[in-house]
Parts: C-alpha cells; structure tokens; sequence
C-alpha cells in the first residue's frame, strides 16, 4: 500500500472534530509552530517548535533568509506530525505584515525577501509622494502613512521585477505549502494599497507604475486556501489536512483572541513595535484620524483594527545586543526587575523619532536626540543598563497614554479596559507604569495571543458547513480557548 493510501485510510478512521489543528506564527525575532489538541472538551495548545529569526545585512539590503525560514517550519511540522497521532485537520498562517516575496512566472522565488527596516524605502517614500500627495494615500486607504508599508517597499523595487506576482510571508507560507495565491484582508490593508471600498486602488497602482493584475485576490480571514501538497502530505497525520488564510496579519491574530464582546477596551500588541489602539465596527478616517496618523487596518468578523503603530521593545533589544558586543550579556527578566528601581526623570524620550526606527547604534541614536533636545544624555556602558531600561519603559508609558487618550478622543469611546498582548504583556513593571499613565484597567491577555486568534480562526472557518455564510464570532472561540491547557 502507498504512502498516500496509509494518510488516507489513517484520516478515515479518525472524527474530523477531534483532528489536530497547527498554527504558524512567523516572528520577526521569531517563529513558532503550535499545535492545538482536544482533551474531551478542553483544548491544550502545545509549542512544538520555536526557533529564532533574524534579517540580514547584505551588499544589496537588509533581507531575511526565506530557505532558513522554510526549514525551521518544515521541522516544525514534521514535530506536529509525530505529536498528534489523531491527525491533524487544518495549518493555518499568521506573521508580521508588509514584507513579500516575489515569484516568477512559473511560481519560484525570484530573491529573499527585503525586510521592512531596509533604508531603501527612505528615498522611496519621498519619490512616491513626488507621484501621489502623501494625503492622497491617506484619503483612498485609511492607513497611517509609514514608510515600511508595501507601497514603499515595491516603488523601490527594480523595473526587472516590478510586474511580477508577489505574496505576502504568511500567503506565500501557505502558497508554499500547496494552496493557492491570495492577499488576505487584514495582510492586505497593511500595504496600503487597498481602498476603503475593500478592492485594490487602481490609482494607488498606477501611481507606482505597478499593474493591480501582479496583486493576488483578496480573501477575507478564514478562507480555506487549498489542501495540503507535497512531501509532507505523505505523513499520515496530514491527510486531508485544509491549509486556512488566518488573520494573516499576526496582529489582527492577536485582537481576534480577546473573548471581551463589550465596545470600552483598547489593546496594545507589545513587541518589536507598540500597536496601540482599539476595535472598530466601520473604518474612522476623519481629518483628526489622519492628523494623528492612526490606521484602519483589516480585523476578524468585519471590523476594523484602529491603531497606531509606536516604536516598542525592539530600542531595548538594540541596547542589549550593544552592552552584549561590549561584554555585559544581560537577561531581560533581571534587567527589568533592575530597572524598576529607577524613578522617572523630568523628561521622556520622544520613541517615534525616525532614527529610533533604524537598526545598529541605539545608544548613540537617543543620545543624539536628547543632545538636539538640549537633555542630559544617558550612559552607555554596561553598568547604565538598568537605567537605561527604566528610561526607555517610563518613556514608553508616557507614549501609549498619549494614543489612548487620542483614541478615546477620535473614536467617541470611553474606555475602561486596556488588554496588553504579545511579549511585553509579561513586563510587570511596564505594565504598572502603563495603568498608571492611563488610568486604565490593564489586563495582561497573554504572550501566545497571535496563536490563540490563529486558532480561534480556524475553528470558526472548520465549524462552518458547505453553503454557509454566517459562523459563531470569533470571539466566541477565543473564549472557549481562553482556559486552554498550556504546554
């Protein structure tokens, strides 16, 4: 008997409900790869696989190593195979947004992929403008201008490649794996280059010198993309196995895990970058949402994810790999609980500051701007580490209140409730400080949010029947996954 014979007779034996389900989240820093089990009723979420990432500096930019990438989730998903006896139902892929990866005319990588931070999209930003007025951008997409977006990243793309399909990482992940090309929504706002009417901008395109046809279709989250191909689909535990297009954008993954149906809360995705902000209903792009340069980007279920990106732990993580090349090699859990013996000082760093955006010398970066500020600058040895931190989160509280309140402001909402997501939810001390700014109920809803949302997806997408158009929200299952069982 083939190997395709065994999956198959293996998945028949086995009741669709209670097959396995794997979530892939790509990191910036890193990747993960989750598998989610049945317990009778209770779900248990197991990582299986995690294994860091990192862009690197070439002659021709900065770029991520796809190969290494796809090597990572491909051991990942062996692991999964070897784990879940009962097989596994669906893979579904979220990650972090704007970056893409080029395919040639028979569907083959043409170059790694840049990364966002390459400083290629400087002058591109410029030049776009010079074609299309920055508040023209604003007016057509509802997205906050910032130079990393896609739009950016393909204006500054060479004529030899510029009419070729691209996919975002998490798209192409799932293209990779066997299913078919798509642009999914909450990925697809992120490029700014999709209109308020929900369809790609011709003019947008056309401005660029891009054609919409180079672009894949739009499908909102939880769309089943294709089954699983290829040597994988060999391994019993993947017959049959659905690949699903997720909240790509592992942000909007993250929103989609908070079970709170009520319309007083906001969220901070804390990370690499601070995504700040609230949930929406229908997209606010009034003159006060474009002034503070706030984003209507795509979420689960219709709505609109309503935020703005701040800089977040990715200046910390600049100054540790900096005190680490000068021989202090410091924990981030014991640099936190230095830092909190620091009180504040009379001022704060201004985080968004472009420069604070680019990677190498981040020491010398925000003494540069305290030195333009007329500030006391900070030392930047290893023994001023602590302070250094302490600076850095008190600056960072400093920030998110100021969003929140606009956020209140713009939206007409009185919040009660602020949900602190990703890494940064676990430090305690930046939360503290962030409730006292705010005011606000801080609650921290986990660090494996992106996972949780992910699955709460497919599980939406998997309990809806042939010719059905409504499902349960997918709040709901994020509910039932809250008690999940953590290994």
């Amino acid at each position: 008997m083939s190997a395709v014979e065994t999956s198959a007779t293996f998945a028949a034996k086995i009741p669709e409900d209670q097959r396995a389900l794997v979530a892939i989240d790509l990191g910036a820093e890193s990747c993960r790869v989750s598998l989610l089990r049945w317990l009778g009723e209770r779900a248990q979420i197991q990582l299986v696989h995690r294994f860091a990432n990192h862009a690197d500096e070439r002659e021709d930019g900065l770029r991520w190593d796809l190969q290494f990438l796809l090597d990572g989730l491909d051991a990942g998903l062996r692991k999964c195979a070897e784990i879940a006896t009962e097989g596994i139902r669906s893979i579904a892929v979220d990650g972090w947004a704007v970056d893409y990866v080029r395919l040639d005319e028979a569907g083959a990588v043409i170059a790694d992929p840049f990364c966002y931070r390459d400083e290629r999209t400087v002058g591109a930003e410029a030049a776009l403008h010079d074609v299309i007025p920055a508040e023209r951008l604003r007016e057509i997409t509802g997205i906050q201008l910032l130079r990393i977006n896609t739009v950016y990243q393909l204006f500054a793309e060479t004529r030899e490649t510029k009419h070729n399909l691209w996919l975002n990482l998490p798209e192409y992940v799932l293209y990779w794996l066997g299913g078919r090309a798509v642009s999914e929504r909450t990925n697809a706002t992120h490029t700014q280059m999709v209109g308020l009417d929900g369809a790609w901008s011709s003019e947008i395109f056309a401005a660029m010198g891009h054609s919409v046809e180079e672009a894949a279709p739009i499908v909102e989250p939880g769309t089943d993309v294709g089954q699983l191909k290829g040597e994988l689909a060999a391994l019993p535990a993947f017959a049959k196995t659905r690949l699903i297009a997720p909240a790509c954008h592992d942000t909007a993954s993250a929103i989609a895990a908070i079970a709170d149906a009520g319309d007083d809360w906001a969220y901070i995705s804390s990370g690499t970058w601070s995504l700040v902000g609230t949930v929406l209903m229908t997209a606010v792009n009034t003159a006060a949402a474009r002034a503070e340069n706030f984003t209507n980007l795509g979420g689960v279920d219709g709505t609109i994810c309503f935020h703005k990106n701040v800089n977040g732990m990715w200046m910390l993580r600049q100054c540790m790999e900096e005190w680490a090349e000068g021989g202090t090699k410091l924990e981030l859990s014991e640099l936190i609980a230095a830092a909190a013996k620091f009180g504040p000082r009379e001022y704060v760093l201004d985080v968004d500051d472009a420069e604070l955006l680019l990677q190498g010398h981040m020491l010398e970066r925000i003494n540069a701007q305290l030195r333009r500020r007329g500030l006391q600058e900070l030392g930047v040895e290893g023994k001023d580490a602590a302070e250094v931190a302490s600076f850095l989160f008190y600056s960072l509280a400093a920030r998110y209140a100021v969003v929140l309140r606009k956020v209140a402001e713009i939206t007409g909402k009185q919040l009660r409730r602020l949900y602190m997501m990703g890494g940064g939810s676990q430090n305690e001390f930046l939360n503290r400080l962030t409730a006292e700014a705010t005011g606000l109920e801080v609650r921290r809803a986990g660090t494996e949010c992106s996972t949780v949302g992910n699955f709460a997806v497919q599980l939406a997408t998997l309990e809806r029947k042939d010719g059905d158009t409504e499902t349960r929200p997918t709040c709901v299952w994020a509910g039932r996954l809250a008690d999940a069982q953590q290994i």
